[in-house]
């Protein structure tokens, strides 16, 4: 939806719109996705593979080392210039066959053959330090009763749940988010989050409403787009 500017024209006799608050509110959304946490616009970028522009931190970004290798830069911060893509395996993939990294930088740029494979162990490790500094700050409620409690009482913003755990108590938890309207992600195995929160194993995470858990959830949608997974179709840009 676009936003329309007031017009300085004389006004006509037409009436204004009504907007619905259900419009309203898509339109708050849309002009929040834009912004970034301070309120300022949300720089944006383009893919090298399909051409679309979207805020930085719905994309990957590269850059070419001294050595000319291609190296991710999940968290934006190495030096070079940025070589932005679409959180894809088929973008990163057709990057790479089709050279796309040098021909951006124009200079030789030689992008290794598990890059994708590096971007998710990346993508996977920035989520878990994520879910590390909700602990800290006491945003976590870890173990069934724990969750189960903070979902019942509106506190959760977000499940993750152990992919590699028994079905029992994961469906009970499932269900309970699914009835509050809390997303569940189970990508992580209970090794995974019991390492990122200091324990040997877990199955229940329940994060709390505030920035960190948007980040996360901005961070999960980068990486669901890098796990192994069914083949999508690559709309290239014409060279």
């Amino acid at each position: 939806m676009t936003i329309a500017l007031m017009s300085t024209s004389t006004p006509t006799s037409e009436p204004a719109p009504t907007y619905t608050p259900a419009a309203q509110e898509e339109v708050a959304r849309e002009e929040i996705a834009r912004k970034d946490f301070t309120g300022k616009e949300a720089p944006e970028r383009r893919c090298l593979v399909s051409g679309e522009v979207r805020p930085k931190r719905e994309l990957i970004r590269f850059v070419v080392g001294p050595d000319g290798s291609v190296v991710p830069d999940v968290d934006g911060r190495l030096p070079g210039r940025g070589l932005w893509l679409t959180p894809r395996r088929d973008m990163i993939d057709h990057a790479c066959a089709r050279n796309l990294f040098a021909k951006a930088a124009r200079a030789p740029a030689r992008a290794p053959a598990d890059l994708a494979d590096q971007v998710e162990r990346l993508l996977r490790r920035r989520c878990l330090d994520l879910l590390g500094l909700a602990r800290r700050g006491g945003a976590v409620a870890s173990g069934f009763d724990a969750a189960s409690a903070w979902l019942g009482n509106g506190t959760a913003a977000l499940l993750l749940q152990a992919e590699d755990a028994a079905e029992g108590g994961r469906g009970k938890l499932r269900a309970l988010a699914r009835a509050q309207d809390v997303p569940v992600v189970e990508v992580f195995g209970a090794e995974e989050l019991g390492r990122a929160l200091g324990r040997e194993t877990l199955v229940h995470v329940a994060l709390a409403v505030g920035g960190i858990a948007k980040r996360l959830r901005e961070e999960l949608a980068r990486l669901d787009g890098l796990r192994e997974q069914a083949p999508q179709a690559c709309a290239a840009r014409p060279d």
